[in-house]
């Protein structure tokens, strides 16, 4: 299979090279920095784009098999101003609608587009069990995944087949959310965040590169999949394994109007959550390695 995937170069995007160079397959990657990309096989060809057109690297998405659409800028890396927030959505539309271009343009277009998303599509939802059925929230966060999959959608129209994955927090120590998490475990100040009561739907590394996988490889599937493991866990759950995986006190406790103060809007990607399964993704037989966080955890932090 040959595969294009943009926003190569970030956690997933890497680590998903590393699993289709593993089994044989031609790897693309788009970055904005290709002299700067690191962490990727030495078999894939990395492209230089700049993020927002299709200008320079379209003529690529000719005879690939496949295209993963994973840019998007980092919704963590700073308090949410104004421009940040721009900065942001135009990241996630810009490269969707570069990569309906390009595939438009295409004369043999490929037989899929991975369509990233985020299980903040469906907003806060307490303890309510949320499936791909759930419907959209209404915040800043469900808004933009809505737009988000949209920016692609029209590819079906080209008779591309549209698959979505609404991934959930990514667990890996290459980065992503668990180094942070860790940070404050080894000054003994690790702790639960607000009530502890919000869920976090998360994923190991392996599960969420094996389900993209999936999708690629099963063409009767198409449309949204929940990338997340079918147990989710309170941030309070999360913290007590996470401190008996690292052997570590979690004595702490992080108000939600401290996190508010520091954060801004931003801290309701800390403070509120998703009981998100996936539903969709178990029904077609998908199997994941890691469905318990203690073993996840385990895995991932004492090799």
């Amino acid at each position: 299979m040959k595969v294009l995937v943009t926003g190569g170069t970030g956690l997933i995007g890497r680590a998903l090279a590393s699993a289709l160079d593993s089994r044989g397959d031609e790897i693309l990657i788009l970055s904005r920095n290709p002299d700067k990309a690191q962490g990727l096989p030495k078999g894939a060809r990395v492209h230089r784009w700049d993020g927002k057109t299709a200008q320079g690297w379209g003529h690529l998405v000719e005879g690939v098999d496949a295209v993963v659409n994973l840019a998007g800028a980092n919704i963590a890396s700073g308090r949410w101003t104004a421009r940040r927030k721009r900065e942001i959505v135009e990241s996630r539309l810009n490269a969707g609608k570069a990569a309906l271009q390009a595939i438009k343009a295409a004369e043999h277009r490929p037989e899929v587009l991975v369509q990233a998303s985020a299980v903040g599509y469906y907003g806060p939802h307490g303890d309510e069990v949320v499936t791909e059925e759930s419907p959209p929230g209404n915040d800043f966060l469900a808004r933009l995944a809505v737009e988000w999959e949209k920016s692609t959608a029209r590819v079906e129209e080209m008779g591309v087949r549209h698959a979505v994955i609404r991934t959930g927090i990514v667990l890996s120590t290459e980065g992503g959310a668990l180094p942070r998490m860790m940070l404050p475990f080894r000054f003994f100040a690790g702790g639960v965040l607000g009530s502890g009561r919000q869920w976090m739907p998360w994923i190991h590394i392996a599960d969420e590169v094996s389900a993209i996988l999936f999708l690629l490889d099963n063409r009767e599937l198409h449309g949204p999949f929940n990338l997340t493991a079918p147990n989710p866990v309170t941030n309070a759950e999360f913290t007590k394994t996470l401190a008996q995986t690292l052997g570590k006190p979690a004595i702490m406790k992080v108000p939600s109007f401290a996190l508010k103060a520091i954060f801004g809007e931003m801290a309701t990607v800390l403070l509120d959550g998703q009981r998100a399964v996936p539903k969709r993704l178990q029904d077609a037989g998908f199997k994941f390695q890691f469905p318990e966080l203690a073993p996840a955890l385990k895995d991932l932090l004492n090799r």
